[in-house]
C-alpha cells in the first residue's frame, strides 16, 4: 500500500481519538458546570457537615464539593471516552477474533474493513496477507503436482527409448554374426531412439525454464515475416521426408514486432514441427501471417488428424497428448504445446487451436509493441 496512504489512516486515527478525548472533555465540563450549580443545593438538602460553626462549615462545604466535583469529572470523561472509544473496541476485538482464525489455518477469513482509519488499514493488510498467502500455497501445490506429472511422465517417456536402445545394443553386441544390412538397420534405430532421448531432455528443460521464471526475456526488434520464412526453409528435409509441401501467404513483406527472437523461434518452430507430425495426411501445411491493427496473427494450418472437440481444451496443457498420437512414430513429449503456449504468455499474446474437416488450425496473436511495465508485473505476481 502507498506510504502516503498508510499515513492518512493512521492520522485519521489519532485524529479520531482526539476528536473523542475533545468531546468527553465538552462533556466532562458541562457536567461540572451542571453540578457545580446544584451541588450546594445537594449538600444542604443532605444536612452534609451542619455541625461546627460558621467557619467550619463554610470549609467543609468547599472540600466536599471539590471532592465531589473531581470525582464526578473523572467518571464522567472515562464513561463519555469509553462510549465514544466503543465502536474502536468492538472492531478491534474483531481483528482479533480474525487473526485467530487465520492463525488457526482459515485462509479464507475476511475481516471487514470499516472506515478510514489505521484500525482498517490493519484489516486491508490482513485481507491481503491471506490472500496472497492462499496464492502461495496454491501455486506450491501445482508446482508439488508438476514435479510429480513430471517424474512420472519423465520416468515412461525415458523408458521405453532407452528398453529400445538396450536391445538393439544386445543384437548389436553380437557381432559377425549379423548382416551388414541388419546391422546398419539397428544402428539407424539407435540413432532415432537417441534422438528422440535428446528432444524429451530439450523439451524438458526448456519446459521447466519457462514454467518457473527462470529465463530472462531479451526484447528486441524481429521481423516475424522473415522469421517463419527461414524456419519454414529450415524444415525442408523435415517435409520432403513427409512427402509433405508448404505454402506461406502474407501481403506483407516485413512486419516488426517487439518481442524475443530466441524465444519466437523455438515457438513457431514447434507449431511447425507440430504440424508436420499430425498432418501428413493433408500433404500440404499453410502458414498465414497478417497485421490487425497493433497486432500480428500468425496461423499453422495442417489437414491431417482431426483433434476431437473435446480434447481441444487440454492440448496446451503439460505432458497432454491426443490419444492418436501416443504412437512412437508422431508421439512427442506432450511439452511441445505447453511450451508454446508459455511463450506466448510470455509476449502478452494469445494462441487458440480449433480443428474440423477445414483443417486443424493454431492461431497466435501478439502485441506489435511490447507493454515491459505489464510483463514486470505479471512476473511479480
Amino acid at each position: 500500500m502507498d506510504i502516503r496512504l498508510k499515513n492518512k489512516y493512521i492520522q485519521n486515527l489519532h485524529q479520531r481519538i482526539w476528536l473523542y478525548g475533545g468531546i468527553s472533555c465538552v462533556n466532562t465540563l458541562l457536567a461540572e458546570l451542571l453540578l457545580g450549580w446544584t451541588l450546594p443545593y445537594i449538600i444542604s438538602f443532605l444536612g452534609i457537615s451542619e455541625a461546627g460553626g460558621p467557619f467550619l462549615q463554610e470549609n467543609k462545604n468547599e472540600m466536599v464539593q471539590i471532592i465531589i466535583m473531581v470525582i464526578v469529572g473523572i467518571a464522567v470523561f472515562l464513561l463519555s471516552f469509553l462510549f465514544l472509544m466503543e465502536n474502536l473496541v468492538k472492531y478491534v476485538k474483531e481483528i482479533a477474533k480474525g487473526i485467530q482464525k487465520i492463525a488457526d489455518g482459515d485462509l479464507e477469513a475476511q475481516i471487514e474493513v470499516k472506515g478510514n482509519d489505521e484500525l482498517s488499514y490493519i484489516a486491508m493488510n490482513l485481507n491481503e496477507m491471506t490472500e496472497k498467502i492462499e496464492q502461495l500455497m496454491e501455486k506450491e501445490r501445482e508446482a508439488e503436482k508438476t514435479k510429480n506429472e513430471l517424474i512420472t511422465n519423465v520416468a515412461h517417456d525415458l523408458r521405453t527409448p532407452l528398453t529400445s536402445i538396450i536391445g538393439y545394443m544386445e543384437f548389436l553386441a553380437i557381432g559377425n554374426k549379423l548382416e551388414e544390412e541388419t546391422r546398419q538397420k539397428y544402428i539407424h534405430l539407435v540413432y532415432v531412439k537417441a534422438k528422440r532421448l535428446e528432444k524429451l531432455i530439450e523439451d524438458l528443460f526448456s519446459f521447466t525454464k519457462l514454467n518457473y521464471g527462470k529465463i530472462a526475456m531479451k526484447i528486441g526488434k524481429v521481423d516475424i515475416v522473415m522469421l517463419i520464412n527461414q524456419l519454414l526453409e529450415d524444415f525442408y528435409p523435415s517435409f520432403a521426408d513427409k512427402n509433405l509441401e508448404y505454402e506461406l501467404s502474407t501481403i506483407e513483406d516485413s512486419i516488426i514486432i517487439d518481442a524475443d527472437g530466441n524465444l519466437l523461434a523455438r515457438l513457431f518452430d514447434n507449431l511447425i514441427n507440430n504440424a508436420i507430425k499430425y498432418g501428413a495426411e493433408g500433404k500440404i501445411i499453410r502458414v498465414l501471417i497478417k497485421r490487425e491493427e497493433e497486432q500480428v496473427v500468425v496461423k499453422v494450418i495442417n489437414y491431417g488428424f482431426i483433434i476431437p472437440k473435446e480434447e481441444l481444451n487440454n492440448i496446451f496443457n503439460k505432458f497432454y497428448r491426443v490419444e492418436h498420437s501416443r504412437s512412437e512414430n508422431t508421439g512427442g513429449t506432450g511439452l511441445g504445446l505447453a511450451i508454446v503456449q508459455n511463450i506466448v504468455k510470455m509476449h502478452q499474446g494469445k494462441v487458440t487451436a480449433k480443428s474440423s474437416l477445414d483443417g486443424t488450425e493454431f492461431e497466435v496473436r501478439l502485441n506489435i509493441h511490447f507493454d515491459l511495465k505489464e510483463e514486470k508485473l505479471e512476473f511479480m505476481s
